[in-house]
């Protein structure tokens, strides 16, 4: 039988490490002064100003690095999809799911996510200064998902990260009706259609930041997780030693850092991130990992809460205590995370 190339703990680090990098990005990219991150978009001018930070680093170069870098944990969680699924639900063993049974499955599951924290922002929000005007029609696309697919979907979705949720219910889709128990060609020429669909827009247009919102944007992740999961075996990696994953870890991280500041190479970033996650949770002492998991198991709770948390403690920043918020921020996200890991784990449960 063929050993996969992360064990179930692997991927479970790998989703604490994710979201404490986009928890730490959500609050950085929000504070004056810092280095403002390439995500949907890719701006020279920023990725100037990142080598600027990094060779001439001032009181910012912490948060400016989490600010630029730290949205690269959305790919990792799309990796971890892509494979989680190929595991599941091609399984020999594993029954075959309509598609309206699969989709059932997943929005439900994603709402069951989403309501809780989007309540709980809407209630910050609202006693908070600066609130959002929101709309009927756009909460309902909100609830239903489908927000992403309408025009300058960045300035009708709040909280901003989740559009993630969107994305995920868009790739599901086009999983079960396309990529499920379908040749490994048709993973990769999906990637190859949807990088040339991104790379021939203008990198700080419009069309490039709604590809980028949507599942063109998702699709290369994605796919590597399938054809991760359907292809590597872990077998001959159990010879690395740690320190050889330490080697590697360092390697692929400063690949991620020269690659995603020129056009070119940052529409394949996102795979050199995933190599570098792989290698980083190979390499952690059992202590960190333990950590990294447990932060893994309350990650989809710590997604929807934290940007309540963000509208809290940002003001403690903004007057100058950049630091200081920073820190009450990442405690408070993590316990309320755990107090609603508690909710959604009742909510699944019950359903």
């Amino acid at each position: 039988m063929k050993t996969s190339i992360l064990t179930k703990n692997e991927c479970s680090a790998m989703r604490g490490i994710a979201i404490v990098a986009i928890m730490l990005h959500n609050y950085c990219h929000w504070l004056r002064g810092t280095v403002r991150e390439n995500e949907y978009k890719f701006y020279a001018d920023r990725a100037a100003g990142m080598w600027q930070a990094l060779f001439s680093p001032d009181d910012l170069f912490l948060a400016n690095m989490l600010s630029f870098f730290g949205h690269y944990g959305v790919p990792v969680f799309l990796f971890l999809s892509g494979f989680g699924l190929v595991l599941k639900y091609e399984n020999p063993s594993c029954p075959r799911y309509s598609t309206y049974g699969f989709m059932r499955v997943h929005y439900l599951k994603l709402l069951r996510m989403m309501v809780p924290g989007f309540v709980f922002f809407i209630i910050i929000d609202i006693i908070t200064p600066r609130s959002f005007h929101f709309y009927c029609d756009k909460i309902i696309e909100q609830g239903l998902m489908i927000i992403n697919l309408f025009p300058e979907p960045n300035k009708w979705i709040w909280p901003g990260p989740y559009w993630f949720f969107g994305l995920m219910l868009e790739l599901y889709l086009i999983y079960r009706l396309l990529l499920y128990r379908r040749s490994s060609w048709i993973v990769a020429g999906a990637i190859v259609v949807c990088f040339f669909a991104q790379v021939f827009c203008d990198p700080t247009g419009d069309t490039l930041n709604y590809l980028r919102y949507n599942a063109v944007g998702g699709i290369l992740p994605f796919g590597c997780g399938i054809l991760a999961a359907r292809h590597l075996c872990g077998g001959g990696l159990s010879s690395f030693s740690r320190w050889q994953w330490c080697i590697l870890t360092v390697v692929s991280s400063a690949l991620v850092v020269v690659m995603s500041l020129y056009e070119l190479s940052w529409y394949f970033t996102p795979v050199v991130v995933i190599l570098a996650t792989i290698c980083l949770v190979k390499s952690l002492p059992d202590l960190l990992l333990h950590w990294s998991v447990w932060l893994g198991g309350i990650s989809a709770a710590m997604f929807v809460t934290h940007p309540a948390m963000r509208k809290i403690f940002i003001p403690v920043s903004h007057r100058g205590d950049v630091y200081d918020g920073l820190m009450l921020y990442v405690i408070a996200a993590i316990g309320v995370a755990w107090v609603f890991g508690i909710i959604i784990s009742k909510m699944k449960s019950e359903g």
